[in-house]
C-alpha cells in the first residue's frame, strides 16, 4: 500500500521543523520566502492539491499554498517527502466561521446549518475563508465565495444537499464548493444540480490524481437515469 493512500483533496499537512528548513533552503523570490518563512514560524499548514502520476510520485507529497493580500495571493506550489509531513487534518467546520462573514449572511448560514443536519450532512469551509479562519490574515475579499465541501453518502443524499446549499438566501457571499462521494470523487455542486436536471451532458469529476468528464453515473455508484427533483 502505497503512502499516498491516506490523502485527500483540501487536507491540511503540517510540515516538520526539518521539513519548513529544508523548503526554506530553496531558491524562492523575496517574497515567496517571506511567506513561507512566515508559515514556518507560525507553524502554518499546507494543503495537499493534485498529487503528479508520475514514477516515484508516491514519495513526494504536492502540497500548496493561496498566500493573502500581503504576498500578493500567490499560488505557491512545492513537493516534499513524506517524513517532512508531522501531521494532517481539515479545514474548519462551516460553523465555526460564522464571525467571518458579513453580519447579513448570517442568518441565512444558520439556517443552512440546521438543513443540512436535518439531512445529516455536515459541511468544511476551503478557500479565502477557511485559510482566513486558520491564518488570520487577509484572504477574503469582497467577491470572495465561502467555498464548502460536503461529504455526501450516494446520488439521493447528494440531492437532499443541494437542495439546502440551493436556500442559502443571502446576497454576499456566494455559495460555492463541491460535493465529496466515496473514493474522494468530488463534483461542483452547482454542476451536480445541472446534470441532475438534464441540462448538461456531463459532469467534471475530480480526484486526487486529476480531473475527467463522466456522461453515466457508474462514478458515483448509480447507472440508472437520473432526474433531481424541482
Amino acid at each position: 500500500m502505497t503512502a499516498m493512500v491516506s490523502l485527500h483533496r483540501h487536507q491540511l499537512a503540517w510540515l516538520t521543523s526539518r521539513g519548513w528548513a529544508a523548503v526554506l533552503g530553496r531558491p524562492w523570490d523575496v517574497q515567496a520566502r517571506d511567506c513561507l518563512a512566515h508559515w514556518a514560524s507560525h507553524r502554518l499548514p499546507l494543503v495537499v492539491t493534485r498529487q503528479p502520476a508520475l514514477p516515484g510520485a508516491n514519495e513526494w507529497i504536492a502540497l500548496g499554498l493561496p498566500a493573502p493580500a500581503r504576498w500578493g495571493r500567490r499560488r505557491l506550489a512545492l513537493q516534499v517527502p513524506h517524513a517532512a509531513v508531522q501531521g494532517r487534518g481539515e479545514f474548519p467546520w462551516l460553523a465555526d466561521v460564522q464571525d467571518l462573514l458579513p453580519p447579513p449572511a448570517r442568518d441565512a448560514l444558520r439556517e443552512l446549518l440546521g438543513r443540512l443536519r436535518q439531512c445529516h450532512a455536515a459541511a468544511r469551509v476551503f478557500g479565502s475563508y477557511g485559510w482566513q479562519a486558520i491564518s488570520g490574515l487577509d484572504h477574503v475579499r469582497a467577491a470572495s465565495d465561502i467555498d464548502l465541501s460536503v461529504a455526501v453518502e450516494g446520488a439521493a443524499h447528494a440531492d437532499a444537499v443541494v437542495r439546502a446549499l440551493a436556500s442559502f438566501e443571502a446576497p454576499q457571499p456566494r455559495l460555492d464548493g463541491e460535493l465529496v462521494f466515496g473514493e474522494g470523487a468530488a463534483v461542483a455542486w452547482r454542476e451536480w444540480v445541472e446534470w441532475r436536471a438534464g441540462r448538461a451532458r456531463a459532469v467534471m469529476v475530480k480526484r486526487l490524481d486529476g480531473a475527467s468528464l463522466h456522461r453515466d453515473a457508474a462514478w458515483c455508484g448509480r447507472t440508472e437515469p437520473m432526474e433531481i427533483a424541482a
